[in-house]
């Protein structure tokens, strides 16, 4: 790396000024990532292209010549225990964690390179995507031991259950608000009714998911809470075009391919799509359509 260089995404919504906080933090790593550079004894390449919107990412080599990388990001409630997260499942299904430290406003992780690491959104069709997602879940949800620090899914689904009642007077006018408290009273129960609580990625999809070596595809990237396992598999349905054309059907195949109740599903499948509708175009038409 010749000069020190923001990746687009990051670049961009740091100069949007949507998040002060960011904004000011990215500021800063042009001296962060130097000086986690010499602690850990890096050499490191231009970062990963576009990259995130809060995190700076880059391919690295340690002393040793082992290829690695650098991930440094802004601390934010989403992303909390990732390292936790990664160290849990130790490499089955997921990327290794070698190294991590915080700061008040940044996590640095050194993370197990997977090679090619090509993502699985630009490798298969996707109904083969669906295939490798599912499978990768299901060795992931396992229950953490006592003691553990992650937050719960329910905790997470009250805070944004508070800010959809925020947000749900920008809310067109036509959407029936009898189906948004159903949808949101649906959003706020749901976790509290599972028996079978696991370790969640709550953000899994092909763009999180790399191809490499060790194994076939590796996880990458997860926001760690506890809770239902039916809720993991919304997020993949989000990133899905089949979402908008066959909600019904799309649920059904990944209830199938998880072993999940397809019934329960859906309602989770309702519930976010009504908490997402005031700013997402389209999803107050697939609410509509999952409505129990």
């Amino acid at each position: 790396m010749t000069a020190f260089r923001l990746p687009t995404k990051l670049s961009e919504f740091a100069a949007g000024g949507q998040e002060p906080g960011l904004t000011a933090w990215a500021a800063t790593l042009p001296s962060v990532v130097p000086d986690l550079l010499e602690r850990w004894g890096l050499t490191v390449a231009e970062p990963y292209e576009p990259g995130g919107q809060c995190s700076w990412v880059a391919p690295a080599t340690t002393a040793a010549g082992e290829p690695v990388v650098l991930k440094v990001g802004y601390r934010h409630a989403e992303a909390e225990h990732e390292a936790e997260g990664l160290r849990f499942w130790a490499g089955d299904g997921a990327v290794r964690v070698l190294a991590d430290e915080t700061s008040d406003a940044t996590s640095a992780l050194l993370l197990e390179r997977a090679v090619p690491g090509t993502l699985l959104a630009r490798s298969l069709p996707a109904l083969e995507q669906d295939v490798v997602l599912a499978g990768l879940l299901r060795r992931l949800w396992r229950r953490p031991p006592e003691g553990h620090p992650f937050r719960t899914l329910a905790s997470m689904c009250e805070f944004w259950a508070r800010d959809f009642e925020r947000r749900v007077e920008s809310a067109p006018p036509e959407y029936d608000r009898g189906l948004l408290r159903e949808g949101l009273t649906f959003y706020r129960e749901l976790p509290l009714s599972s028996d079978d609580d696991v370790l969640l990625c709550t953000d899994l999809h092909p763009e999180n998911i790399v191809a490499a070596q060790r194994e076939p595809w590796l996880v990458i990237d997860p926001k760690p809470y506890v809770g239902d396992r039916t809720y993991d598999a919304t997020q993949h349905m989000f990133n899905m075009d089949r979402l908008m054309s066959d909600p019904g059907a799309l649920s059904d195949r990944m209830a199938g391919l998880l072993d999940l109740d397809p019934l329960r599903l859906r309602l989770w499948l309702f519930a976010r799509c009504v908490q997402e509708s005031p700013e997402w175009d389209g999803l107050y038409d697939v609410a509509v359509r999952l409505a129990p």
